[in-house]
């Protein structure tokens, strides 16, 4: 990635803006993102800031791109290069703070933004949240407490039957589905427009993500034996024989440890770009990744288990290149230990924004 400078007066008409750069009838019809085909393939993205210095912060797909000034006024820019199929959330820094692109309709959490290349796969049943502070995602009504003894420490779970419910959809990382990402209206979206069964969502937030995603029993032990016991209390229609388990990086790696060491309660898995590169010391080396590929899980699969009743749908970005010989291994060995497997690669780099449409779409495939 590169970032392509200008000082042309007429530089950003080519994305479709009028007006001189810092004027008020500029302002009045900027939009941005702007995307624009490359020389030499890929595009190359106009994004827009109004006030002081800032830098665009990407969410793992690229380093931090400061902005120049146009001139004396108030307008900050850059034309970033882009590869082709690509989504990511970003946010703008400027004045020790974080913030959503005021240009762009698409948020994600109140200081977050996504841009999407124009060859990048929609994403339907996901509706566009708006950006900003004042942006708030309706909730389920149903809340638990749990105070989990093998855990420890106090969370809430909300719990939300889509299409009244069915299939309990277990969502790790729960709190980013709820806040970042409107999960529950996607489900709702999907399940009404026939593309799903109704499912019963669970979201589940983490309070340690690496020691509890960590490939441990105490997390597994106490989602069975604790938290879906009070969800059938709850009196919201929760079919627990029929457990889809959704996790992304960390929580990918938990939702496959937990098919392979608790088969009974977990046989259903939708996992994106699961960080199959752990190893009970990765977290210690100056690089995680470049331990043994596939880490501790394919060394588990190498043992020949007996997946032949997991279903288990991987998916990963294209641009994650990294994580693609982790993953590539872990869904071949799966597949060798007689799993159902299911492979795609999403339009992104490690981002949730681009696991979107995969937790869809994989969730209705687990159930079969």
């Amino acid at each position: 990635m590169r970032v392509v400078t200008a000082d042309m007066e007429n530089a950003f008409a080519e994305f479709g803006l009028s007006g001189r750069p810092g004027t008020a009838e500029f302002w009045a019809t900027a939009g941005t993102p702007a995307s624009i085909p490359a020389d030499d393939g890929g595009w190359v993205t106009l994004f827009l800031w109004r006030g002081s210095a800032a830098t665009i912060d990407f969410e793992s797909w690229s380093k931090p791109v400061p902005l120049r000034r146009w001139g004396d006024t108030d307008c900050w820019y850059a034309k970033v290069r882009m590869p082709a199929r690509l989504r990511v959330t970003y946010r703008f820094l400027a004045d020790d703070a974080a913030y959503a692109d005021p240009f762009n309709p698409v948020g994600a959490g109140g200081d977050r933004s996504i841009a999407a290349t124009p060859d990048a796969p929609a994403q339907p049943h996901w509706p566009v949240v708006g950006a900003g502070p004042d942006v708030v995602l309706p909730l389920p009504s149903t809340r638990l407490r749990w105070a989990g003894e093998r855990l420890g420490g106090r969370r809430t779970v909300r719990v939300h039957p889509a299409g009244g419910g069915g299939p309990v959809v277990l969502l790790l990382d729960g709190d980013d589905w709820l806040y970042l990402h409107p999960a529950m209206s996607a489900f709702d979206s999907a399940v009404a427009g026939g593309e799903m069964p109704p499912v019963t969502l669970v979201f589940l937030p983490a309070k340690d993500r690496a020691a509890e995603f960590a490939c441990r029993p105490q997390l597994w032990e106490a989602i069975r034996d604790e938290l879906l016991p009070l969800v059938a209390e709850t009196g919201v229609p929760a079919d627990q024989d029929r457990l889809v388990v959704a996790g992304q990086s960390l929580g990918g790696l938990s939702a496959m440890y937990a098919a392979l060491e608790f088969p009974d309660l977990v046989s259903r898995v939708a996992c994106q770009s699961g960080s199959f590169w752990w190893t009970p010391d990765a977290m210690d080396q100056a690089d995680p990744l470049g331990g043994p590929v596939g880490g501790d899980i394919a060394a588990r699969l190498r043992e020949r288990p007996d997946l032949s009743g997991l279903r288990v749908a991987f998916d990963v970005g294209e641009h994650e290149t990294r994580m693609l010989p982790h993953c590539d291994l872990v869904e071949t060995l799966a597949g060798q230990a007689g799993a159902t497997v299911r492979v795609s690669r999403s339009a992104a780099d490690h981002d949730r924004a681009g696991w979107r449409q995969a937790l869809l779409r994989d969730v209705a495939w687990a159930l079969g």
